[in-house]
């Protein structure tokens, strides 16, 4: 088991355990770390300084965690490290959200913003479904087609308001403040099942208590994928519908009515809010070093191991 997953399996038993470990993995100030940094802390942890507890092994963990693929042992790319995702994410999601005079940009932004997911769900899978192998050609173009349906899907709210103008008020009202929810949910969901679906299809490494693997799971790897994709419709529906929930709480009041520019502004703050806020939660929901009961295995595995409770690396 890697080293990163053995702290999991020490640190993150409890949501709010888990909740503050997030906490510290996404400081944005872990982007400037050169790899020269990153590959000395993970020298650390390999040694037997690692056992000693003092701000230098911590931040040595922290490193790892943020830095290293658990399955691959290399290096995420730094635009898709966990520290990065509400940097750039964040101005992706205002934008796309964000009404547009025309279908062109809001397609542009949606676009980027489905791009990004895309990438970052697929940097952060559970890697040993494809571990020996690159990535085929006809997972690059499930993830291409991906790609392009979220983007025009994530549109359809701007595109009905700019294709029929002539709407009532009400349908407007539900295109700009009720269908962005479960689409952007749905949506989020959507990416993480195909751009990970590998890991159903092919399986995915699982270990027992001591750490030692015990096969390949594909009822693992549909579990991973699953909660995976929970985790992140949580964080999209959430951002979604808490901002228009309060515009909606806000529209009548007489002090919003007296400051239009105010009001006019509740959305994005409110969305720069609750994104910033659900990210560490949504990462949190469920545990990195996944279980699973051996009777959810498949039979052929079942002989393999006497323990009644297997490990998997869920993934992000």
């Amino acid at each position: 088991m890697d080293l990163n997953l053995e702290y999991w399996q020490s640190n993150g038993k409890t949501f709010l355990s888990r909740l503050r470990l997030w906490l510290s993995i996404l400081d944005p100030t872990f982007i400037l770390s050169s790899d020269a940094d990153i590959e000395k802390a993970r020298s650390l942890l390999r040694s037997e300084e690692k056992e000693q507890k003092n701000g230098k092994v911590d931040d040595a963990w922290l490193l790892s965690l943020s830095s290293f693929h658990t399955d691959t042992g290399s290096l995420i790319s730094p635009i898709f490290r966990p520290q990065a995702y509400m940097p750039i994410s964040l101005p992706l999601v205002l934008a796309s959200f964000m009404p547009h005079k025309g279908v062109k940009p809001t397609l542009f932004w949606h676009f980027l913003l489905q791009s990004y997911s895309a990438g970052f769900n697929h940097a952060n899978r559970n890697a040993t479904a494809t571990s020996e192998k690159k990535t085929t050609l006809n997972q690059s173009l499930l993830i291409t087609g991906t790609v392009t349906y979220a983007a025009v899907a994530g549109a359809l709210p701007q595109i009905i308001l700019w294709r029929l103008q002539a709407i009532s008020a009400a349908a407007q009202v539900f295109c700009r403040s009720v269908l962005p929810i479960p689409l952007s949910a749905g949506l989020a969901a959507f990416s993480v099942l195909v751009v990970r679906s590998e890991e159903s299809e092919n399986g995915i490494q699982i270990f027992d208590s001591n750490g030692n693997s015990v096969g390949v799971s594909k009822e693992a790897g549909a579990k991973a994928v699953k909660e995976t994709a929970i985790s992140r419709a949580t964080l999209f529906g959430t951002t979604t519908t808490v901002p228009s929930l309060l515009h909606f709480l806000l529209k009548r009041a007489k002090f919003m009515q007296r400051n239009p520019m105010l009001f006019a502004s509740v959305r994005h703050i409110s969305t720069v809010i609750v994104f910033g806020l659900m990210i560490p939660v949504s990462f949190s929901l469920f545990p990195q070093l996944g279980k699973i009961k051996k009777e959810h295995l498949e039979k052929e595995l079942h002989a393999l191991t006497s323990d009644g409770e297997l490990f998997y690396h869920r993934g992000l």
